[in-house]
């Protein structure tokens, strides 16, 4: 038997974590697609179901997407009728988000596929692992 090849230390550390999130994210995505929701998506609605209507720019930060981003993601949702966005009650130029009646049901639909996503990559990666990574990560 074979030793395991010996890590590339040379490999940006960057561009390793970079392809490992889009695994991650083609994972995600992959269990989500009978629900037409992608990982974001997902993400979005268990903010606003969790956190209840929040401005954009706020929303955004809940889930770590730049603002534009946001709204990229919103406006499927929005047409979907999983969102509505409203003008803030003390500053009409803001923006408020909250979850629909459908945007609930589309939530507990995808919830198992999910779950699922959540399951494959826990076998494939040491959860613990994965929270030590985002600690570090975020500590430094």
């Amino acid at each position: 038997m074979s030793a395991p090849p010996a890590p590339d230390i040379d490999a940006c550390t960057c561009g390793v974590l970079r392809r490992a999130a889009r695994a991650a994210t083609a994972i995600y995505d992959q269990a989500l697609r009978p629900t037409g929701l992608r990982v974001t998506q997902f993400a979005i609605l268990r903010i606003l179901d969790r956190r209840g209507p929040l401005p954009v720019t706020r929303l955004a930060a809940e889930a770590g997407l730049e603002r534009t981003t946001m709204a990229r993601n919103l406006d499927p949702l929005e047409r979907r009728g999983l969102v509505r966005i409203v003008a803030g009650e003390a500053d009409a130029r803001s923006r408020l988000t909250e979850l629909t009646d459908a945007g609930r049901s589309a939530l507990a639909e995808a919830l198992p596929h999910w779950r699922g996503a959540q399951a494959d990559l826990a076998r494939r990666v040491e959860p613990g692992a994965v929270r030590a990574l985002a600690a570090a990560l975020h500590s430094g």
